[in-house]
């Protein structure tokens, strides 16, 4: 990864599954994924939830439901005001991840954000990860570190 500032999210046994990116890359590229989902087991989650075609259903809830949505649009603003830290960037100014606030785009994102932010602060993220084979509550590192 480039331009980490950060670990955002562990999981249950302590590695990493979401590092903080610097909003503009040390080579000068704006890179607006603040919440940068990194656990093998978790991408490989996210990746098969979206295979099975279930943004469209979680786009639909936001159309048709409204306190949804606004959470949602709060999530957008929160994931903005958590990246604005880090220094103001002007060519990704209003643009968060995964689609926020109105399309659901990449749940990888969104989940990097809902883990980063915890419960409650990105519906979709929550939904994504509550319907994913994954959990950060359940260790599935051993395969995957490298100091095993």
């Amino acid at each position: 990864m480039r331009g980490v500032v950060g670990i955002a999210a562990r999981c249950v046994c302590g590695n990493p599954t979401v590092v903080a990116t610097e909003p503009r890359l040390p080579d000068g590229t704006p890179f607006p994924t603040f919440y940068y989902l990194t656990h093998p087991g978790a991408t490989a989650a996210m990746s098969a939830l979206e295979a099975t075609q279930v943004m469209p259903e979680f786009a639909e809830l936001l159309d048709s439901d409204p306190e949804v949505a606004a959470s949602y649009r709060a999530a957008h603003e929160a994931y903005l005001a958590d990246r604005a830290v880090y220094g103001d960037v002007p060519e990704i100014a209003g643009i968060s991840a995964g689609g926020m606030p109105t399309r659901v785009k990449c749940l990888h994102a969104l989940a990097g954000h809902a883990l980063a932010a915890g419960p409650g602060v990105n519906p979709i993220g929550d939904l994504a990860l509550a319907r994913g084979e994954w959990s950060p509550q359940r260790c599935t590192c051993v395969a995957v570190r490298s100091d095993a």
